[in-house]
Formats: structure tokens, C-alpha cells, sequence
């Protein structure tokens, strides 16, 4: 095991900080300095100190298990059984520990991991002397010298183990003290209150505890069982119904919710608790970054509206070895990539080891930021930046051609839907006949896997944008084939991705408002980039003969509502500090969206949160004279006559018409795109 990659101070540091150790008793200067002495054998600055100790722990430790098994009554023999044994056990206990590496670990860092290495390399010798006790003869031939008594092998063992670990412990505690007593020196150190003592308080409590600047009073747990119990060294103190009481009378300058996965109604019951007394109120880190390893747990970071939102981290572990199975080692061409799904699919697909990665768009400025970040994250991982647009199929060719994937992810559309129903005939041209350019290439190149990313808006669409998606997804049904695994995947908005409507409220409220809201009883479904990400990996490695998948998007919200508590949550009053304004519809919007057809059966899938709707034949004759006129139709800029098609293909494609003046700006429009 590799000595951990930390700072070690010299011997001048270590003994410097250990006096402002706090020692209570009289003989303070000598036991701060056999802790120092200790704390410079445990960094490895004595030579062959660690050894030399724990040999004589060990030696030690054997003797006062003889004295304890004859009552401190030791005879001759007793004493020749000793010097007999004490050798064998000092060289076989130091060996194995050597092998164990334990001797590379600085004490002053000593964690689970290590105690485990401990006993594993002390069990086997006393492992070995039980066996000699049970299965050698007691009447053989020096069987008293050999066959050790229980009495004295279990104690021995366990004064052993004892020894070696408080060493350790009391190094590692000195300087965690050292360390406290250094880093909050002229200052006052923050107290915090945890509210949560399950596994993320647990792990937050130990990345805190070394935090010289932070003091923990305790945690806050809903749950009774854990009332006034201990855990990670730190007290339940109460339920979510004490806190203003705790805050006031503990002078708690911060509560930390250390819960990664909270439902929505429980953090906003909390967050009101807050406000009302008022504290300051941080969170962890969503599940899912923990994870993936983005961030650490000790990064709190202030409440979002994505945590309001309550949306749950997507539960892709069961679904991990079909994902492997799908992308692990593949050549990947993810179409779209510098946007906000086809960046975070990248993001997500490099976890996954493939062969290489390529990333196409026709943004040159979000194609380099992303190879940038990709890059940092995994300096090895081939990645391949590709600047094109899918809109011209030669181009499209030639890199098929030269890159050679095996799967396509294809992200790439224009997805704004108002500015898609003032120019509708780019929205078929780049999200039509880009799709049919990749598609058509995908099976003359001989993909084995391709997956399209639609939208709820493909159903019973009232817009341009949703149209051309539901356009998409029949193109797939008609043109896939030929050995490619080919589905769709939709679902409905994410949070956070540009154009949508969240981004957007935190700009109306750092301008001071208003912040916009197209309609008062608008709703829609939302979910978050990463969970949308991780289920269509999950959906596509399903795919098999041009499936749709649909995403189960939980609950809707109402805009508005989703407003105010934006509002809120930057500290200010919705209608008092922030005006809410009501635009109206504007052209294309529902007034709540679908994710599936009344024809269509939606049929669970063997993972939670995907369902599946197989697929459905077209008429593929009628359809690409269809699909030829409405391209026709986009680059003849012959709009009237694309609506008509569109409206023609049956698609259920019914225009609405808008109920507030068109001349209000787009970048005031709330609309959840």
C-alpha cells in the first residue's frame, strides 16, 4: 500500500504545535513529550521506531498475559516458557505486520482501513497457537512448551491489538487537536448544527471534525430511536421541532442538512423552520456528485430550487452492468455534445472507460470548453472534438468514415420552442434532415447502437420544436433496421440546461424582477441533467428495434409556485420585493405536456424509472414523400406550406395560437422549454 500523499511536518513542526495541546494533569511537559516523540516515531522521521514499539507492545503484551492466566504467581518454568515464546511471537507478529505494510501508514492518520490491516496481521499468529493448543497431543513429547494455555493466547491477543491501535489513536488525536487549536487561534470558530445523523451526517461529521474553524454542537434527527444517543462522536439532540430551540440556546450560526437524498415537502418544512428563526442554511451535495466522485460530502453549498424539487437520485446501480455492456470500450460519437444533455452524456459516458469518445457540434466555443473539462478530468481517455453540422449529410460522411463509431448518442436539435415557431423551417431543417443526414449515415456505417433524444413535447404536439421531434421518432421507426439496436428517449424538462426556465428566474431576480410567468396554472415535469442522462444511458443500452422509452418525470410543478419559491429562496418576497407578472401562452405552449399517446401502452421496463412503448409500424412510402415535401417546404423557406405538412403527417400536430402580444421579448418569457 503506497504511503498516502500528504504533507508530513518536520520534527521541529510537530513538537511545536503539541503544546498548545491541552493536558490537564501535573505532569503536562512529560507527557507532551513522550506524545511528541511518539508522533515523530509515527511519521517516520526515527528509523525503524514503529517496529521497535510495536515489538515491545508485543512483548509486553505476552508478558502480562502469563501474569494475568497465574495470578501474578510465575515460577521458574513459567519464566522459561516465557523467554521460550516471547522471540517466536515478536518475529512472527512483526513479519506479518511488514507484510500487512502497516508500517507505512503515519499514525497520525490511522482510519478504519488501517485497524483492519492490524488485526488481520495479528489474528494469524494467534490463529496458528490455537491450532497448536487444539490439535497438537497434550501428552506428547513438549507439549508443555508448546501448547499454550487460552488463558494466556486470548489475552495476548487482545492486549496486542489494544497496544497497537492506542498508540496510533492517541498520535492521531494529538494532532487533530494540534491542528484545531492552530487553524481557530484568533478567531471564533463557526458552531454548526447537523440536521441528519444518517450516513451523509455521518461522513460529514468526520470530514468537520478536523475543521478547526468549525465547531459541531450536535445533530438533529427526525428519527426518536436516535434522541440522545451518540454517533460519530457527536449527540442527537433533538427532532426537527427543537431546532429554533437549539439554534437559540446553543448559538448555532449555521445548520447543515447532511441528508444527500430529502424529499421536497421535508427540506421545504425544514428551510421555513430556518427562515423563521432566522439561520443561515446550507446542504450537502446531491447523491449522485458524491458518487461520481465530483465533489466531496464536506461541500456544502447553498440550497437550490433543484433541491425543492425534490427529484431523487436515479438509481442506475442495478442497471450498471447493461450500461458496461453497451459503452464500455466502444468507439462513442455523442451529436449535439456542446449542449446541456450531449455535454452531460459525455461527461457520464467517459465514466464508462470507451474506447473513445468524440464530441460533435457545430459550436466551436462549446466543443473546446468541454474537451477542456473533459481532458482535465481524464488526462488518458481518448477524446476526439469534432466541429460539423449535421445538417450537411457529405460532412457528416466524411467523419463516419474517419471515426468509425460503433455508438451514436444523437442529441443535437434546435429545442427553444419559441424561437422555433417564428423560424420553423430551420427547426425542420436541423432537427429533420440533421436526423435523417446521422440516421442514414449511422446504417451506411454500420452502427451497432443508436439513441435519439426526444421530447414529451413530440406528444400531441402544439408546436414546431415538438413536431419535428415526433417527426424524429418516426423517422427511427422507418429507417432503422439492418442489425443497429436503435430507441428513442423521452422525457420532459431538465433543470438548469440553457433556454429553460429556471436559468431565467435567477436572472429576473438579480435584476430585481419581475420575474415572468406565462400562465398561473401552467405545470410541468422536471428532472434534473444528470438523473436525465443516467436513464437514457440505462434506456439505450435497452434499445433493440426502435423502442421508445419514456422517463418516469414524477410529479409536475406549477411554474408559478416553482417562482415564488425561487424567490424565497434568494431571500426576498415574492409580490413584495419581487414582482410576479403573467405574460400569457404564447404560441405553441400547453398548458401541462404529456409523455405519451393515448394509443400508446406504456409497459415497465426492468429498470424502476423507465417504461417502454414498443414499436409501431409506418407506412414508410407515404411517409418519405411526406418527409421529402416538408424538407423541400424548409429550404424553399415556404412556411405555410411546412405547417400544412407538418399538420398532414399524422403527427396530431395542432398549432395554438397566442394569448398575449406577440412583441413581449423572449428573454422575458418564463417558458419551460
Amino acid at each position: 500500500m503506497p504511503i498516502p500523499s500528504i504533507d508530513t511536518p518536520s520534527p521541529q513542526e510537530t513538537a511545536a504545535a503539541l503544546p498548545d495541546c491541552p493536558v490537564r494533569s501535573s505532569s503536562r511537559s512529560l507527557g507532551a513529550r513522550i506524545v511528541a516523540w511518539l508522533q515523530l516515531c509515527g511519521d517516520g522521521h526515527i528509523g525503524s521506531a514503529q517496529p521497535a514499539i510495536d515489538g515491545l507492545i508485543i512483548v509486553l503484551s505476552f508478558l502480562f498475559a502469563i501474569i494475568i492466566r497465574y495470578d501474578g504467581s510465575l515460577s521458574h518454568a513459567h519464566a522459561v516458557q516465557f523467554l521460550f515464546w516471547a522471540p517466536v511471537l515478536l518475529t512472527s507478529r512483526l513479519l506479518l505486520i511488514h507484510v500487512q505494510g502497516v508500517h507505512r501508514f503515519l499514525w497520525r492518520f490511522v482510519c478504519l482501513s488501517d485497524a483492519i490491516a492490524i488485526v488481520r496481521a495479528l489474528v494469524w499468529v494467534t490463529a496458528a497457537l490455537l491450532l497448536l493448543r487444539w490439535l497438537y497431543p497434550p501428552d506428547a513429547r513438549f507439549a508443555y512448551w508448546l501448547r499454550l494455555p487460552l488463558g494466556i493466547i486470548v489475552p495476548e491477543f487482545l492486549l496486542s491489538l489494544c497496544g497497537v491501535l492506542t498508540v496510533r489513536s492517541v498520535c492521531k488525536i494529538a494532532q487533530e487537536r494540534s491542528d484545531r487549536v492552530a487553524r481557530s487561534r484568533g478567531r471564533r470558530r463557526k458552531r454548526v448544527l447537523l440536521y441528519g445523523a444518517g450516513r451523509a451526517g455521518v461522513m460529514l461529521a468526520h470530514e468537520l471534525a478536523n475543521h478547526g474553524g468549525l465547531e459541531i454542537v450536535g445533530f438533529i434527527d427526525d428519527d426518536a430511536h436516535k434522541r440522545n444517543s451518540v454517533i460519530a462522536g457527536v449527540r442527537v439532540l433533538g427532532g426537527g421541532d427543537a431546532i429554533a430551540r437549539l439554534v437559540r440556546h446553543s448559538q448555532v450560526d449555521e445548520v447543515m442538512i447532511s441528508i444527500a437524498v430529502l424529499p421536497a415537502g421535508a427540506l421545504s418544512r425544514i428551510l421555513t423552520a430556518c427562515k423563521a428563526i432566522p439561520v443561515k442554511t446550507t446542504i450537502v451535495p446531491a447523491a449522485q456528485e458524491i458518487i461520481a466522485g465530483r465533489v466531496k460530502i464536506s461541500r456544502v453549498r447553498e440550497v437550490r430550487i433543484e433541491d425543492l424539487l425534490g427529484r431523487s437520485s436515479a438509481a442506475t446501480g442495478e442497471c450498471a452492468p447493461h450500461v458496461r455492456a453497451a459503452y464500455h470500450g466502444k468507439r462513442i460519437l455523442v451529436t449535439g455534445a456542446g449542449g446541456s444533455i450531449g455535454s452531460e452524456l459525455c461527461r457520464q459516458l467517459l465514466l464508462l472507460k470507451p474506447s473513445q469518445l468524440a464530441l460533435l457540434d457545430k459550436d466551436e466555443n462549446s466543443i473546446y470548453e468541454l474537451d477542456q473539462e473533459l481532458r482535465f478530468r481524464e488526462p488518458r481517455a481518448a477524446i476526439e472534438p469534432l466541429i460539423a453540422d449535421v445538417k450537411i449529410r457529405e460532412r457528416m460522411e466524411h467523419l463516419f468514415k474517419e471515426f468509425r463509431p460503433q455508438v451514436v448518442l444523437h442529441a443535437a436539435a434546435h429545442k427553444h420552442v419559441p424561437l422555433m415557431e417564428r423560424h420553423p423551417c430551420e427547426a425542420v431543417l436541423n432537427n429533420v434532415l440533421g436526423m435523417r443526414n446521422v440516421l442514414e449515415t449511422c446504417r451506411a456505417a454500420g452502427v451497432e447502437r443508436f439513441v435519439f433524444i426526444s421530447s414529451d413535447k413530440a406528444v400531441n404536439p402544439t408546436n414546431v420544436m415538438g413536431a419535428t421531434k415526433r417527426v424524429g421518432e418516426k423517422l427511427l421507426a422507418a429507417l432503422a433496421g439492418g442489425g443497429m439496436k436503435s430507441a428513442s428517449v423521452r422525457f420532459g424538462n431538465v433543470m438548469g440546461s440553457r433556454g429553460s426556465v429556471i436559468p431565467l428566474f435567477r436572472r429576473q431576480i438579480e435584476r430585481g424582477g419581475p420575474v415572468t410567468v406565462t400562465h398561473p396554472d401552467i405545470v410541468r415535469f422536471f428532472m434534473t441533467i444528470p438523473e436525465a442522462v443516467q436513464l437514457v444511458l440505462c434506456a439505450g443500452s435497452l434499445a433493440a428495434r426502435s423502442e421508445t422509452f419514456v422517463l418516469d418525470m414524477g410529479n409536475p410543478r406549477r411554474v408559478l409556485n416553482l417562482a415564488r419559491e425561487m424567490i424565497e429562496l434568494a431571500g426576498l418576497q415574492p409580490d413584495r420585493d419581487i414582482a410576479i407578472e403573467i405574460t400569457g401562452l404564447r404560441p405553441g405552449e400547453k398548458m401541462e405536456e404529456e409523455l405519451a399517446y393515448a394509443s400508446e401502452s406504456l409497459q415497465q421496463t426492468s429498470f424502476e424509472k423507465i417504461f417502454q412503448i414498443p414499436n409501431t409500424s409506418v407506412e414508410e412510402v407515404s411517409f418519405r414523400r411526406s418527409l421529402e415535401t416538408l424538407i423541400a417546404a424548409a429550404r424553399a423557406g415556404e412556411q405555410p406550406k411546412l405547417l400544412e405538412t407538418l399538420m398532414a403527417m399524422g403527427l396530431g400536430y395542432q398549432p395554438l395560437t397566442a394569448t398575449a402580444p406577440s412583441a413581449t421579448p423572449l428573454d422575458r418569457i418564463a417558458y419551460a422549454s
